[in-house]
Parts: C-alpha cells; sequence; structure tokens
C-alpha cells in the first residue's frame, strides 16, 4: 500500500504546479492578468430578456481572447432573444490587437439592432476606454461617456524584453489606423478623432466650415482651405503632431465624437430612447477559469504535465494514472483554446498524429532520430496552431502573437525534456518509480535460476542487451536471460553489457564502452 501511493506522488506534484502555482504571467500581451469576474448586479443579471429588451454586456479589464470568446456569445444570445439594443459597457486600458478586432468584427456583424458604446465611470471601475477600448467603442453606433470618463490613446504598442512598453512598427499602426478611419466612417464618428487616437504624426485642428464647427486634420483643413467655394476658419489646435489624442467625456460630446454626457443606466436609457428592464451580462467564473487556463504561464505548466506524463505512461506496463492525468492536461489546453475559437480539426490531427510518431519511436525504431524528432514537432506544431485563429501570420501583431506562441511551446518542451531527463537519471534511485522498471528475473527456461542464488555471482560477469535498456530491459549473461537495468542510461539491442552491481532481484548493468 505504501509503494502504491509513492507512484502517485509525482503525477500530483506536476499536475498541481499547472493548476495551482500562482500565476504572475500574461493575459496574452504582457499586460498583468486581471480578473473577469461579473459584478453581483451582473451575475444577478437574467440569462435572457423579453424581445425588445436592451442587453447590457460588460466590456471590463484586459482585452483577451476569453473576454472576446464572451462577447461573441453575448452578441449571439441577444440576436436570438430579440434584443432591442445592445449597449457595450466599456472599462478598459487595452489589450491584444486580435482580440480587439474580433470584437469589433462580431459588433459590425449585429444588423438591425441599434449598438452603444458606453464608458461608465461606477463604483471600482477605471473610468476609460483608451487603446483597444477605443477602437471597441469607435464600432458602435453611437458612443455615451460618465463624467470623468475618458477616451483615446489607440495607438499599438508591443512590451519589451525589460517589460516596458514599445511602439510598434508603421505596418502595424497603418493597419489600426486604417480601421479605427473605418470604423469612424462607417458610425458617423468624426474619422480625424480617429486618426489622431493612432497617429502621432496627425495634427487636429478645431476650425469652422462655411460657420458650422468641425474637426479636422491638419491635411484636411489645407485641402478645404484650397476650394474657393468654402470658407475655412482655423481655430485652436486640438492635438498637436507628435502626441497622441485622448478626450474627456466633455471634450468627446464637444467634439461630435459623444452623443451625450450621462451618469446613471436611467439616463443613458433616457438619453438614447431605451425603455424596459434591461439584461445585464458579464463574465462569470467559467470565463475566469478559461482566461486563467490560456494565459502563458498555465499553459505552460499544462504542457510540461502532458509531455512528461506521456513519457512515463510509454515507460510504465499497461493504462494507468499517468496516462489519464496527461489526457486531463492536454484536454484542458485544448478545450480551453477550443471554447476561445482557435482549435480546429487540424490541430487535433496534427498533434495525434505527432504521439503516433512518438509511439512509433519508442517501441518499434531503436535509438531516437527523425521520426521521434518529427512527432515533437509536430505536437509543438499543434500547439502553436491551438493558441492562435490563423495558420500563417500576415500583420505584424499576427507575426509577434506567433512569436509569443512558438516561445510558449518552446520553453514547455525544453522545461519536459530536462524533467524526463532528470526523472531518467534519478528514477532508478527513487521507489516511488519502481512501477516502471521490471524487476523480478525471468525463471526457468526462459532465463536466470529458479532460485535466484546466482545472483550474487553475477556482479563483474558480461554480456549482450538483447532488448533496448530504456533503462530497464533484458541481457544474456552467461547464456542466460536476465532483466536488468541501467542507472538512467539508454542502451541499444545488442551492445555489450557488464554488471555492475545486485540489489535484491534488481541487476544493475553498465555499457562497456568500446
Amino acid at each position: 500500500m505504501k509503494q502504491r501511493g509513492f507512484r502517485f506522488i509525482l503525477p500530483v506534484l506536476l499536475f498541481g504546479c499547472g493548476l495551482f502555482l500562482p500565476v504572475w504571467g500574461q493575459a496574452g500581451d504582457g499586460r498583468p492578468a486581471q480578473a473577469l469576474a461579473a459584478s453581483p448586479e451582473e451575475a444577478s443579471g437574467a440569462a435572457s430578456g423579453v424581445p425588445g429588451a436592451a442587453w447590457i454586456i460588460s466590456v471590463k479589464g484586459d482585452i483577451s481572447p476569453s473576454l472576446a470568446a464572451f462577447v461573441r456569445r453575448e452578441i449571439k444570445k441577444a440576436q436570438e432573444g430579440g434584443a432591442g439594443a445592445l449597449v457595450f459597457e466599456i472599462d478598459t486600458f487595452g489589450g491584444r490587437v486580435d482580440s480587439a478586432l474580433q470584437i469589433t468584427s462580431n459588433i459590425l456583424s449585429i444588423r438591425d439592432i441599434p449598438t452603444i458604446a458606453w464608458i461608465n465611470n461606477s463604483a471600482g471601475s477605471m473610468g476609460v476606454s483608451w487603446s483597444a477600448g477605443a477602437l471597441i467603442a469607435l464600432s458602435c453606433g453611437d458612443i455615451y461617456m460618465s463624467p470623468g470618463t475618458s477616451i483615446g490613446a489607440a495607438a499599438p504598442v508591443t512590451v519589451g524584453p525589460s517589460g516596458e512598453t514599445e511602439a510598434t512598427g508603421e505596418k502595424t499602426v497603418a493597419a489600426v489606423r486604417s480601421q479605427m478611419a473605418a470604423l469612424a466612417e462607417r458610425n458617423g464618428h468624426p474619422v480625424g478623432i480617429a486618426l489622431a487616437m493612432v497617429d502621432l504624426d496627425v495634427e487636429l485642428w478645431e476650425c469652422k466650415v462655411n460657420g458650422g464647427s468641425r474637426v479636422l486634420t491638419k491635411e484636411d483643413m489645407e485641402r478645404l482651405e484650397r476650394d474657393p467655394g468654402l470658407t475655412v476658419e482655423r481655430g485652436a489646435v486640438i492635438c498637436p503632431q507628435g502626441k497622441l489624442l485622448s478626450l474627456t467625456a466633455g471634450e468627446a460630446a464637444a467634439y461630435g465624437l459623444a452623443s451625450g454626457i450621462v451618469d446613471s443606466q436611467e439616463a443613458l436609457f433616457q438619453a438614447a430612447g431605451l425603455s424596459g428592464v434591461p439584461v445585464l451580462r458579464g463574465p462569470g467564473a467559467a470565463d475566469s477559469l478559461v482566461a486563467l487556463l490560456t494565459s502563458g504561464p498555465v499553459q505552460i505548466r499544462l504542457i510540461i504535465v502532458g509531455l512528461v506524463m506521456i513519457f512515463l505512461e510509454l515507460q510504465s506496463p499497461g493504462f494507468g494514472f499517468f496516462g489519464v492525468t496527461a489526457i486531463i492536461a492536454f484536454l484542458l489546453v485544448f478545450g480551453s483554446n477550443a471554447l476561445l475559437g482557435t482549435v480546429a480539426s487540424l490541430e487535433m490531427l496534427l498533434f495525434l498524429i505527432g504521439l503516433g510518431l512518438l509511439a512509433v519511436e519508442i517501441f518499434i525504431l531503436p535509438g531516437f532520430g527523425v521520426v521521434g524528432v518529427s512527432g515533437i514537432l509536430l505536437i509543438g506544431v499543434s500547439l502553436v496552431l491551438s493558441m492562435q485563429d490563423f495558420v500563417f501570420p500576415s500583420a505584424d501583431w499576427e507575426w509577434r502573437l506567433l512569436g509569443r506562441n512558438i516561445i510558449i511551446v518552446a520553453l514547455s518542451i525544453f522545461a519536459s525534456v530536462a524533467g524526463i531527463a532528470v526523472i531518467i537519471l534519478m528514477g532508478p534511485r527513487l521507489r516511488m518509480f519502481d512501477p516502471l522498471t521490471l524487476k523480478t528475473s525471468i525463471t526457468g527456461t526462459a532465463g536466470g535460476s529458479d532460485d535466484g542464488d546466482d545472483y550474487a555471482l553475477l556482479p563483474g560477469k558480461t554480456g549482450l542487451a538483447v532488448t533496448t535498456l530504456r533503462p530497464s530491459g533484458k541481457a544474456r549473461i552467461e547464456g542466460r536471460v536476465y532483466d536488468v537495468e541501467t542507472e538512467g542510461a539508454f542502451a541499444e539491442n545488442g551492445v555489450p553489457v557488464r554488471v555492475s552491481k545486485v540489489l535484491g532481484s534488481r541487476i544493475v548493468v553498465e555499457v562497456i564502452e568500446s
């Protein structure tokens, strides 16, 4: 019973590392992972409302893949429930570009339902819609802001090795700038404001065109000044060149970006012409769990657990706890990513083929060569693809996301190899690994003696390995076949070996160097 208990110590410890160690990691873009749990008010919201009711969908915290999946799911529910309007309550400093683009794409796909961005300043909120939050706000038909809130500073950034934010390349800035301008143009928001929030080279002016107030970029203003049919009066510079535009609620309303300033949900409903009891929707415990499982540090731990458990299962007879633990670990990896919409049949097929090649290399082919390496590479590729919704990157942010995913998987594989090496070297010395090695000799005609009395005479004897030693196997010594084991080293079939010691029924051999 005591020996059986030792058998489960290592898997439990390793699996616990994957789930229960504190996570100081990233949510995907170098920012600290933030909790996505719903507020009590949101958590108590009805799952569906009467047809025509307004749905208030919370977009708070870091813009991450799990938040994008939540918004996509709630939009679908609202459409199926006959929502009369969709209000996106935004409170965020930003997040991942790909997740923000997914959210804007889902909002733009909404037909025949008004969309409203509400930058709220409730208790416990930050009252901001910056970076990716501004992109999401511009994708809505109307924008309402509470007093004390702000919007802007939407230039894409990346996190450098030192942890400090750095500006991205012109290609990414151009892509986000075009998207911001397209969103503003589609929904009737001032295009110049959208551009100034993204591009440091944009200079934004307040001016009057034929007596009407306008907010224009310097280039657009100069173009209109050359039109003889227009009267253009220059006003103040809203945003000079070299700075990103951020607007308070009052400024956003004055420049025509915000449709109004509201200080409560009731005021919002009155200003936007909404009625009825709203359906409040916010991320819950399940969304928080998915966000945790898909974070980089936890993914690394789960992959390490899965790979090490696969190795231990392949080395042990039958199918047991090691195999079950490996299945659970990879189910958590692929399952959590599948909930984000990044796992399809391709990833699963590559993973299964990789496992098959690895098993062939271990059980059938001697040594470790092309087949085993190919298996590991296919497993790695499948894990990388499971963390992203594209195969071949095209935009700069996709290349950065690919690099991040490759680093996660590479670190996991290297750590797994190191862990397996430690197990190989230390396994024979630890009782918890006794089930992984064969320790009884073959008696009778198959080899070994019937009573085992000749074991004491074996030290110093030489022979040949008749199976691959991994590190346990069989060797023919003085005409008889014995179950033997090395002290952690692998040896191929046919290599000469020498018995170094006998410990009870354990015969320990060493390879004779030629």
